[in-house]
């Protein structure tokens, strides 16, 4: 039989698909090889075991973050590392990894000195930033020389930088100092009078005022008198510790604030001088200039960034990480670390989730080789439901008699408190946010609004409240009063497990609640915090309750979600001279590396993801502070 003849247009397609298929396979080809090359280049780096030059004496340690401090990356080690690679800025640094670097270069024969240069430095609160500050103080009581250069910084930078032995400031450069402040823009006017939005507040506490944005056009004057209470403490002490570490008064540096005009004007607009003059800092500097006073004073090295030796932190905490987890030793102190917002289910990292907080803790729980748990608070709150998921778990583990210590960081109010309430022993920074011990409810509903348009909304139900909480009916007022009286118990609740926690009376609780927000020596006064520490000092408690022995004597481990297996073998790649090199300078293996990385989500808005229909909940209470600086 004789094949089918094609005509020729028929051929011309056949023959332009035979075309395209190869190509496709080729292309095919030449990334599935590529791949299998690059990751068996990097699998060799890896095995390299970094080619990193050994630490050598004399070297000064390098502080110079890029991004934002935080307690916990919110991004996965892959991301993390192809940013790195590809030189990105603008990313996160660990607290707990600059702690760490300062501590260890304290005793470290190997480092010499320390230079700051925080410009790039997205700082967080005030009791991180103290921390940090301490951690600085330690070094040159250690008779380790610090040096600072800025070229312009804030004043939650130059917290930092005033620590050092030595501040220099680039000749156009400045130092900010401004005081504290927190303005919110307020949407009454523009949901209500323009849009026909409705939003129904349902609240417990005088001074609650998370979501008046949303009914008010500007602050209550509750809001007010709460907020400028606890923020001129934190800003006197924040005086105060300037004043201590440049030898000023304090109130020669808050006139100098209140004067900033004059002063500027005086000094003709040179703000590097207006600095000088004020003894914020010993000098002005060109950045090649202090490279030259460092490399003078330490070791040149001509191939080196700057002409001295030096070692950068992120190096500095990969050669302390060389070997922790082969002499973690059977008993130790756990730590999980609850930073951001708390929602219910599960989060990812730098969110707090009822969920997947509570399987870190049961963890910790179920661990015989824990013998005691930090728990690291930096949340403002979120949902009740969440907090109490955390909260229980928190108590099963105190009756499984393993010590729970709190440490609070930069803020830990509402949700926040709630998850920390029933600690062992509770830690706060003096400039800690905490408190905000209320809950709020906001239902906003829309039925002006879709009259504007032309939009009307009817129907029938079988019961009178059937569709009751559909936001494009007007709310009934019957089903408003429903709402507030499950607010008013979340309230109750909420400072009878504070009461019961605290070994108070409800009545004692309730009088330093009402939604009120303090610092953390406000609270400690008022009961609610024991004691004031960072970090290291809530670790030492709870490794002493747990009969560990002292600072130097315990270990700790970070209890949080496991990296998969590919996610630990490029970090160990990366880290590899070999490994960072391929990255940084083959355009095919960021792509190829960065289709197959993961992306973070991007998470909803707190209030709007609140607002949600949750497992049929028709009411969701929230125990949430809008208390950030």
């Amino acid at each position: 039989m004789n094949p089918t003849r094609r005509g020729p247009i028929a051929g011309f397609f056949v023959g332009l698909w035979d075309v395209m298929n190869f190509t496709r396979r080729l292309i095919l080809n030449f990334v599935f090889f590529g791949l299998v090359l690059l990751f068996a280049l990097l699998f060799l780096a890896s095995l390299a075991g970094g080619n990193a030059h050994p630490l050598l004496g004399r070297t000064t340690l390098v502080i110079a973050p890029e991004g934002q401090l935080v307690e916990q990356y919110t991004s996965d080690p892959i991301s993390r590392t192809l940013e790195r690679a590809a030189g990105g800025r603008h990313g996160e640094l660990q607290l707990r990894d600059v702690l760490r670097a300062l501590e260890a270069a304290r005793t470290d024969k190997n480092i010499e000195r320390v230079f700051l240069h925080v410009d790039e430095l997205q700082a967080g609160g005030m009791a991180s930033l103290r921390e940090v500050a301490d951690a600085i103080a330690r070094v040159r009581a250690a008779g380790k020389p610090v040096i600072a250069f800025s070229e312009q910084m804030d004043q939650k930078q130059y917290l930092l930088a005033a620590q050092a032995n030595e501040v220099y400031l680039d000749p156009m450069g400045q130092v900010t100092l401004e005081g504290l402040s927190r303005y919110r823009q307020y949407f009454r006017e523009g949901l209500q009078d323009k849009l026909g939005v409705d939003v129904h507040l349902f609240k417990v506490g005088t001074y609650k005022s998370a979501a008046e944005p949303y009914i008010l056009d500007a602050a209550s004057p509750a809001s007010k008198e709460a907020d400028l209470f606890w923020m001129n403490d934190v800003w006197q002490r924040y005086l105060g510790d300037i004043a201590k570490v440049r030898k000023v008064d304090v109130a020669q540096l808050t006139n100098n604030v209140n004067t900033l005009p004059q002063a500027v004007a005086a000094a003709q607009g040179d703000l590097a001088k207006l600095a000088l003059s004020q003894h914020l800092v010993d000098g002005l500097k060109t950045r090649q200039e202090v490279w030259d006073v460092l490399r003078a004073k330490g070791v040149a090295d001509d191939d080196a960034t700057g002409g001295f030796r030096r070692i950068e932190l992120d190096d500095y905490v990969a050669h302390l990480d060389k070997g922790i987890e082969s002499v973690m030793p059977s008993k130790h102190v756990a730590v999980v670390v609850a930073e951001g917002e708390i929602a219910g289910g599960d989060a990812p990292a730098g969110k707090v989730g009822g969920e997947s907080t509570s399987a870190l803790l049961r963890e910790a729980h179920d661990d015989d080789n824990v013998a005691a748990v930090v728990l690291r608070v930096n949340s403002p709150g979120g949902e009740v439901f969440a907090s109490e998921q955390i909260r229980r778990e928190v108590e099963r583990l105190e009756a499984a008699h393993k010590p729970v210590v709190v440490s609070m960081g930069d803020v830990a109010a509402s949700g926040g408190y709630w998850i920390s309430m029933n600690a062992d022993r509770i830690y706060a920074d003096p400039s800690t946010i905490t408190g905000s011990i209320g809950i709020f409810g906001v239902i906003p509903t829309i039925p002006r609004a879709l009259e504007k348009i032309g939009v009307h909304t009817d129907g029938v139900g079988t019961t009178p409240y059937a569709g009751a909480f559909d936001m494009t009916r007007p709310l009934d007022p019957v089903v408003g009063g429903m709402i507030q009286s499950v607010i008013e118990k979340g309230y109750r609740d909420f400072t009878g497990r504070v009461a019961r926690a605290r070994g108070r009376s409800v009545e004692q609780i309730d009088s330093i609640a009402q939604g009120r927000v303090w610092s953390g020596a406000q609270g400690m006064q008022r009961g609610i915090v024991d004691a004031m520490g960072g970090l290291q000092v809530a670790l030492d408690d709870a490794a002493q309750r747990a009969k560990l022995g002292k600072h130097g004597e315990y270990s700790v481990r970070y209890i949080e979600k496991t990296p998969t297996p590919f996610e630990k073998f490029f970090q160990g790649m990366a880290q590899s001279r070999i490994g960072l090199g391929l990255l940084r300078e083959s355009d095919m293996a960021r792509a190829l590396l960065a289709y197959a990385a993961p992306q973070a989500a991007r998470d909803l808005q707190f209030l709007e993801a609140s607002a949600n229909d949750r497992h049929g909940s028709p009411v969701k209470a929230v125990a949430y502070c809008f208390c950030g600086l």
